[in-house]
């Protein structure tokens, strides 16, 4: 036997199932197909690397909204306090910031990249790049290695799939997990974008009126068919030249993608909220006040102590009211109509950009097929799977990356334990 443990995949999930498995008296072999470990990694978090959240445990299972249940196993096993000790036993020093994400003090996600690596090589990890793998044997109902598509055939007493999904696709990340899973026997659930830039036919956002208009601290929602709100997150956002981005659109974006797959509908609701921390009535109170202090001003220049100079011709007309019109001459019922529309700016989103242009990938191997104590296949002994190309995935601010670290550990160290 070649290797106890054969890990596919240089990325986050991958580098913490080496350092498991060595821990734990493994030999181990890591395998990637392109020439640099941790590209994906390397540019996380804005290239500074939000290596985990510091959020209590229950917050963080609900900022992952792909089956984040399926995590608690692996949590008890490798925590994100547990992460966060990992690295600073290491000599990285990290900060909490804002929503509780924690960076390194140097800023640097290559920081993160480099002590991994030199962590797995410390454990005596053997490493080869630049070596696609064709397929993953398995052999008498259990994995048993893997063939290169040089044509080497490497055996093992257990393989951990660690390909990552299908988003950022020069990283790597291009999907090879999935038919090696079918292969195997597995489910792979349907594939498609999250943590993605949302695309609207709006004719202002056609129009490139709005393109660059950053907002800060609103809310976003998104509406089913039926009228009835599914989410809302609050947060920035930013127009572009085919619709919305920033952090607020990104963690709405996998929502307008599933009601667009459910309603078989073309577009979906969502309605933008520039002031979420005031009640409709005091905004309507603020907006009439304003007003009435210059009554003879043309209602557009009042407005703009309130709102972006774009956005106050589209919201006047929304509203119904001319630009040009003075308080003295504007009845109540447009005002209250004005403070709904601020509330409430409502935008059809008609998609997504693709999955390739995403953050993250929704879908993966179905978790019914995964014991959750050891990230082992159900279905075929000897075979591990961690990180993104299982079917989870979280929002931004450190909950992917606090996932694939501690489905990797857990896979690690199981995979470890199995004997040939």
């Amino acid at each position: 036997m070649d290797y106890d443990v054969i890990v596919i995949g240089g990325g986050p999930s991958g580098l913490m199932s080496c350092i498991a498995a060595a821990t734990h008296g493994a030999r181990v072999l890591l395998v990637d197909k392109g020439n640099k470990l941790g590209r994906k990694l390397g540019i996380s978090g804005g290239g500074r690397c939000n290596v985990t959240n510091a959020k209590p445990l229950d917050e963080i299972i609900s900022n992952i909204p792909g089956n984040g249940k399926f995590l608690y196993s692996a949590f008890a096993e490798f925590s994100p306090k547990d992460i966060i000790e990992f690295f600073e036993g290491l000599g990285i020093r990290l900060k909490e910031e804002d929503r509780g994400r924690m960076f390194p003090v140097s800023d640097r996600a290559q920081t993160v990249v480099d002590v991994l690596i030199r962590k797995v090589r410390e454990l005596g990890v053997e490493i080869i790049v630049n070596s696609p793998v064709k397929q993953v044997v398995y052999d008498q109902g259990k994995a048993a290695g893997i063939h290169l598509k040089t044509g080497q055939t490497i055996s093992s007493c257990s393989v951990i799939i660690a390909t990552g999904g299908k988003s950022v696709p020069h990283t790597g990340s291009t999907g090879d997990g999935y038919p090696w899973a079918e292969e195997a026997g597995h489910t792979i659930t349907d594939l498609y974008p999250t943590e993605v830039p949302v695309t609207s036919g709006e004719s202002f956002i056609q129009s490139k009126e709005l393109q660059g208009l950053s907002l800060r601290n609103i809310a976003m929602s998104v509406w089913n068919s039926k009228g009835k709100k599914i989410i809302e997150h609050e947060g920035d956002m930013i127009f572009t030249h085919f619709g919305l981005s920033g952090p607020a659109i990104l963690r709405c974006s996998q929502f307008v993608v599933k009601e667009l797959k459910r309603s078989g509908k073309t577009t979906v609701k969502l309605t933008l909220d520039l002031f979420p921390d005031k009640p409709f009535g005091l905004l309507l109170d603020e907006l009439w006040n304003l007003a009435r202090k210059e009554p003879k001003k043309a209602v557009k220049n009042v407005l703009k102590i309130a709102l972006p100079d774009k956005m106050i011709p589209l919201v006047l007309k929304k509203a119904g009211i001319q630009e040009d019109v003075t308080y003295d001459n504007i009845p109540k019922q447009p005002w209250e109509e004005l403070a709904k529309t601020i509330k409430a700016f409502p935008i059809e989103a008609n998609g997504t950009l693709s999955i390739k242009e995403a953050f993250v990938t929704g879908g993966g191997v179905h978790l019914k097929e995964i014991d959750p104590r050891t990230m082992q296949s159900k279905i075929m002994p000897g075979l591990f799977f961690c990180g993104e190309v299982l079917d989870i995935h979280g929002y931004t601010g450190g909950y992917n990356i606090t996932a694939a670290f501690a489905t990797g550990y857990t896979a690690g160290k199981n995979a470890a334990q199995v004997r040939c």
